[in-house]
């Protein structure tokens, strides 16, 4: 059964959205100085840049969704994450979501990715490149296993590991959001170097992707950023925590109205629908 929401979670993610928000008719990215504004899951952006589509060291899925636009500071922290990748031999990224042409809301799929500042990873690594077709509809694998506790042997490779740990050691990233049953992997398998894995967050679902943030960048004078992640490893009790049986009433996030928008962003959306 959970293999079967996976798949139909996984194939909604790359439907186009059925009522899209006022972010989405704003298709072209807003002129001026960039500016990441507002919070994470509540915010905007100005002077966002489109990722390169065509680039040696990744591929990027769903470009008929127009979802590859992000600061600079994101476009250039692709681009150095991959070329590492590339340099050490461990396959090709894969690129998912990054945020729209101006930020703000999605219909569907996201809660943040709204300020230009987060990225969605595969936990692939192909040591082929992938077909125009393959990209457009891309299969994501299941890393988790079906009791939720563990990695599945057979798909978790090295490579992935690497990955992660590479992602998390760049100086402009501030957090990485994966399964609780990846985050416990990577624990095991960490060994004396795991300063890194603090900023390795468990989370609900993530079980085929990684999800990348960054820092607030300096002259983002609007940008929220998030408070840091606790002192240590993250590997204990809080870990643990995630396997033990939920509480009555617990469980994933419960979808809510969004709060008003900043000011600057509200502002940004009237100009540019009028």
């Amino acid at each position: 059964m959970k293999k079967l929401l996976f798949t139909l979670c996984a194939l909604l993610i790359s439907l186009p959205a059925l009522a899209a928000t006022a972010w989405q008719n704003i298709v072209q990215p807003i002129s001026g100085s960039p500016q990441s504004i507002g919070g994470f899951s509540n915010g905007c952006i100005v002077g966002a840049q489109p990722l390169p589509l065509d680039a040696a060291n990744y591929q990027v899925m769903r470009q008929d969704q127009r979802r590859y636009f992000g600061h600079p500071d994101l476009i250039l922290f692709i681009q150095r994450l991959s070329s590492q990748v590339s340099h050490l031999g461990l396959g090709e990224v894969l690129i998912g979501d990054m945020g729209m042409a101006a930020g703000g809301r999605f219909s569907s799929g996201h809660a943040s990715h709204q300020s230009g500042l987060d990225v969605d990873i595969w936990l692939q690594l192909p040591k082929t490149r992938w077909t125009s077709q393959m990209l457009l509809k891309p299969q994501p694998l299941d890393l988790v296993s079906t009791d939720d506790r563990n990695v599945v042997a057979r798909h978790w490779k090295p490579e992935i590991d690497s990955l992660i740990k590479l992602a998390a050691k760049d100086n402009e990233v501030t957090r990485i959001f994966v399964n609780p049953a990846i985050k416990k992997q990577l624990c095991a398998d960490a060994g004396v170097d795991r300063d890194w894995l603090r900023k390795v967050r468990p989370w609900f679902a993530h079980r085929a992707h990684m999800h990348v943030r960054l820092r607030c960048p300096p002259e983002s004078l609007e940008c929220e950023e998030q408070a840091a992640p606790p002192p240590g490893d993250g590997c204990g009790a809080e870990l643990q925590s995630w396997f033990e049986p939920k509480k009555p009433g617990s469980g994933a996030p419960v979808k809510r109205e969004p709060p008003p928008l900043p000011p600057s962003c509200q502002s940004l959306l009237d100009k540019h629908l009028l």
